[in-house]
């Protein structure tokens, strides 16, 4: 306990280094660029229209809302897979800097996870403009967003870190985390309902696929303006919850042989 909050003490004393390490970050993306920040809402809002207008022909799920049903699982899961690569990188990136002054190394890991979670929060403009132009009824139940988004952030913390220090010691860990991107990318209900898959592997998914529960939430809360299943709240926060104890507890084991390897 008492390790604990020393840490967190570390990281209060640390937190305008964050700030600032999330500003630059965040800086850099759109440096250089004509729309800016805009692009943060007409990126995913040009590829939930070219999504809307393959996936609603080609298969025409009877989903009700489609273009908010699309837009809220393609913002959520983009979140996720930004995260977390842009965690792989962020002690071997941070190297040179490492080797010569002391800095807690999490904060690197912490500052990326935080600065895509800003660039979620640019992109949610996006989906509100979806929301208005297809008549979703906006109700309470949308206060209750920050407590999903609160998960679906320590998840991908947790699983940020748990990358980070795999990266250190195992370089190839990028290429294989881009592959299972892509395998996690079409076993989420982004495009399609869970329905249209087999019972065993709706069962799996379930089971094994936090992103489900965190879009399933938040499509809950959105679009038929009811409470998530207690089922799923506690799923939801409980790998939230798993995730950040593994990623924390693995990361510090292992920091102090970093130096020998970046």
């Amino acid at each position: 306990m008492g390790k604990t909050i020393a840490r967190l003490q570390g990281l209060y004393k640390y937190r305008d280094l964050v700030r600032q390490l999330v500003m630059k970050d965040i800086k850099l993306k759109y440096r250089r660029s004509f729309l800016g920040y805009l692009w943060s809402v007409l990126n995913p809002l040009m590829v939930m229209v070219v999504m809307y207008l393959v996936f609603s022909h080609m298969f025409r799920f009877d989903v009700k809302n489609y273009p908010s049903y699309l837009i809220i699982g393609q913002t959520l899961f983009t979140f996720m897979t930004e995260a977390t690569n842009q965690a792989i990188f962020s002690i071997t990136g941070n190297g040179a800097l490492l080797r010569k002054i002391y800095v807690p190394k999490y904060i690197f890991t912490l500052s990326k996870v935080t600065g895509s979670l800003v660039n979620l929060l640019f992109s949610m403009g996006a989906m509100l403009i979806v929301f208005i132009f297809t008549k979703v009824e906006f109700s309470a139940y949308m206060l209750l967003i920050p407590v999903v988004l609160m998960q679906l952030y320590l998840f991908c913390l947790g699983l940020g870190l748990l990358l980070a220090q795999a990266a250190v010691f195992f370089r190839d860990i990028q290429y294989i985390y881009s592959v299972l991107i892509t395998a996690w990318t079409y076993l989420t209900p982004l495009f399609y309902p869970i329905e249209q898959l087999p019972k065993a592997m709706q069962k799996a998914v379930s089971l094994c696929n936090p992103m489900y529960h965190y879009i399933t939430q938040f499509r809950t809360l959105v679009l038929y303006e009811k409470m998530p299943d207690v089922q799923t709240f506690l799923y939801g926060s409980c790998m939230a919850l798993v995730f950040v104890i593994i990623g924390t507890r693995s990361f510090l084991k292992s920091q102090d042989q970093f130096i020998l390897y970046i």
